[in-house]
């Protein structure tokens, strides 16, 4: 038995609050309880995304599809940097009210350890065996590190007080060198040094062309840092040996992220209301392979927007992560599978008719942004009467403008498909397509009645089915497939038309039910089916109990409750598994009756669901009520029936 609270009956009547459905973009994408973001890092040994929240004071530990693991801590007000340990079992946090480095165990997502460090840390990176940390308020920057190797993690500060503020700190995977930028200066500071020694040793400094770095990441190979800025508009990319210019990537207006995969693919992402967010390129390449457009899911006319430094990939590199934010304030994490492959698209044109054994030329185009090796091949295949699992035909190779062309003699009539298919590679994605040609044969007239109806539960409805003119064949089957699993598509009748064409079958309709006739065809005449899908509604019935009367009052059959006493509504409606009414519940205020969010209570087995009433009804005292069942088709846990709606129950309450 399940209960409703009546104390929040009444507030439907005064709250402005509204419920919405949240579309899902990309490949997965979901809500995350934060007000803010700092950093991202993802996790491909415990499969897990931690994102850092500064303004709650905590850390937000999701899985790759974006739900809700868990949440690290609340006292981590002012926590920004994150950064994974090579085996990614350590993750390390840069909280900044806290003065304080915090250590977490990623197999348990539990803080183990603080190391106190200097004042207001924003950031962390491995290098030279150390984690270091960019510190300092406004024209206090700095360069710390911690010892890692030793027992008492010894903490060295002031090794480089050169910095307005507390810089942000990357460095390549096993790598000695360490690069830092300056996000709160213009034109932005860039400092490489070698840490190989223990202490940061300067190698190169820079005022770059940009402002306010946002985000930098140091390449695998730790030859070439990726800088993004809010200025210029692209990212910048300059060697740590000597900070020299070494390209860039073109993105557009505001640069504030960027990550690179293990294999040295670069995501550059922008705070870009109405051009693409994120970019993705090959090394060095000046084209992007693939870009992403972050839907709109606020009020403004800008789209969603890419929080500063919010991409991550997977250690695998097979999967990218973007934390994005709307103009209400609601983040998401994105997920994308695959960004580095460049898409494909494919398509085949083929005539729309043809004559049986006569030749027919198919035509086409393989397509991408980044070309296609020469001598690429396409895969074709043939089905059609003859060969209804498929015939493979000879490939086709792709010209250097991407199409193509191959010549078929179709052997049999009826609909012949042709199906091509690129396998893709490593550098692109597969793609498939396909065209169907209507080949020699009549279209026989075949027709089933009743598509689109809706009946009542249990009815017996009669289903004809009219076959036109055919050469020697005159037998139609007709099939009945109701919805759901646990029931099977069964023959329902079989036989030859009378003399008008018909061939009717009674059916007792219990499920939303598809009907289909089928003629097989003959030598001059198509196969062919229709369909025609009717709906069956539940019986769905509810009792009252626990009222001291009944009474007929505002033109309906009132039952009366004693304030002490909470109503218990008790629903029938035919089982099917998983299967939940949606109980309605009603204000009636001012001649209006005014809605409560509906709920869904599962059935038991037998088909009986209660929903009781709870709460002080003192406060519902003289006010009127009414409440209904109902089955939803979709959502009330199946798709098998038609939706249908119960009859209203009326009460009120009273001293």
């Amino acid at each position: 038995m399940r209960t409703v609270t009546a104390a929040t009956s009444l507030a439907v009547l005064f709250s402005s609050a509204a419920l919405a459905a949240t579309p899902a973009f990309a490949d997965t994408t979901a809500i995350l309880p934060v007000r803010s973001t700092g950093d991202i890092v993802v996790d491909g040994v415990h499969q897990q995304v931690f994102i850092s929240d500064p303004s709650n004071g905590k850390i937000v530990v999701t899985d790759y599809s974006g739900q809700v693991l868990k949440q690290l801590s609340t006292d981590f007000s002012g926590v920004t940097g994150l950064e994974l340990s090579a085996d990614s079992g350590t993750l390390y946090a840069a909280v900044r009210d806290l003065d304080a480095i915090a250590v977490i165990d990623t197999g348990t997502d539990t803080e183990t350890t603080r190391y106190q460090v200097g004042d207001k840390p924003r950031s962390v990176a491995l290098a030279g065996g150390k984690l270091w940390f960019g510190y300092g308020g406004a024209a206090e920057g700095n360069i710390g590190s911690v010892d890692l190797t030793g027992d008492q993690h010894e903490v060295t500060l002031n090794q480089d007080n050169s910095w307005y503020s507390a810089p942000i700190l990357d460095a390549a995977p096993g790598s000695d060198v360490l690069v830092a930028g300056d996000e709160d200066t213009s034109p932005a500071a860039l400092t490489s040094y070698d840490v190989s020694s223990g202490t940061a040793t300067q190698q190169a400094h820079i005022r770059t062309d940009g402002s306010n770095v946002s985000d930098l990441q140091v390449t695998p190979d730790g030859k070439d840092v990726v800088v993004a800025s809010g200025a210029p508009y692209y990212h910048q990319v300059y060697r740590t040996s000597d900070l020299a210019e070494d390209g860039k990537y073109t993105t557009t207006a505001y640069p504030n992220s960027v990550a690179i995969a293990p294999d040295g693919t670069v995501a550059a992402g922008s705070f870009a209301w109405y051009d693409p967010d994120v970019y993705i390129f090959h090394p060095g390449s000046s084209e992007a392979v693939h870009t992403y457009d972050f839907p709109n899911t606020g009020n403004s006319s800008g789209a969603d927007t890419l929080a500063p430094a919010g991409l991550a990939w997977a250690p695998d590199g097979t999967r990218l992560f973007a934390v994005t934010s709307n103009d209400a304030g609601v983040y998401s994490l994105r997920e994308y599978d695959g960004p580095a492959k460049a898409a494909t698209t494919l398509t085949v044109n083929a005539p729309a008719s043809a004559t049986r054994a006569k030749k027919l030329t198919v035509t086409g185009k393989l397509s991408s942004a980044v070309a296609l090796p020469a001598g690429t091949k396409v895969t074709v295949t043939r089905t059609d009467l003859d060969s209804p699992n498929g015939k493979a035909l000879p490939s086709a190779t792709v010209a250097a403008d991407g199409s193509y062309s191959f010549a078929d003699t179709p052997p049999a009539g009826g609909k012949v498909t042709y199906k091509v298919s690129y396998a893709g590679d490593a550098d692109h994605t597969g793609a498939s397509a396909k065209d169907t040609v209507d080949v020699s044969r009549a279209k026989p007239t075949l027709t089933l009645n009743n598509n689109g109806k809706v009946y009542s539960y249990g009815k017996d409805v009669k289903f004809t089915a009219h076959l036109g003119t055919t050469y020697k064949n005159r037998t139609v089957e007709i099939w009945a497939d109701p919805f759901g699993s646990d029931k099977p598509n069964k023959l329902a009748k079989s036989g030859k038309v009378d003399s008008h064409g018909n061939l009717s079958v009674v059916l007792d309709l219990k499920r939303d039910t598809k009907v289909t006739a089928k003629f097989a065809g003959d030598a001059r005449w198509q196969s062919r089916s229709v369909s025609s899908t009717v709906g069956a509604k539940v019986s769905v019935s509810m009792a009252v109990s626990r009222q001291y009367k009944t009474k007929k009052a505002w033109g309906q059959t009132y039952y009366y409750f004693h304030k002490t006493k909470n109503p218990l509504f008790t629903t029938k409606m035919p089982y099917y598994g998983g299967r939940a009414q949606r109980f309605d519940f009603q204000v009636y205020y001012q001649g209006t009756w005014y809605s409560d969010t509906s709920q869904y209570f599962a059935l038991a087995t037998s088909g009986v669901s209660q929903v009781e009433f709870t709460g002080n009804h003192k406060e519902d005292v003289g006010w009127r009520f009414r409440v209904r069942s109902d089955y939803i088709n979709g959502s009330s846990g199946d798709t098998v029936n038609s939706t249908t709606y119960g009859a209203w129950k009326y009460f009120t309450f009273t001293s």
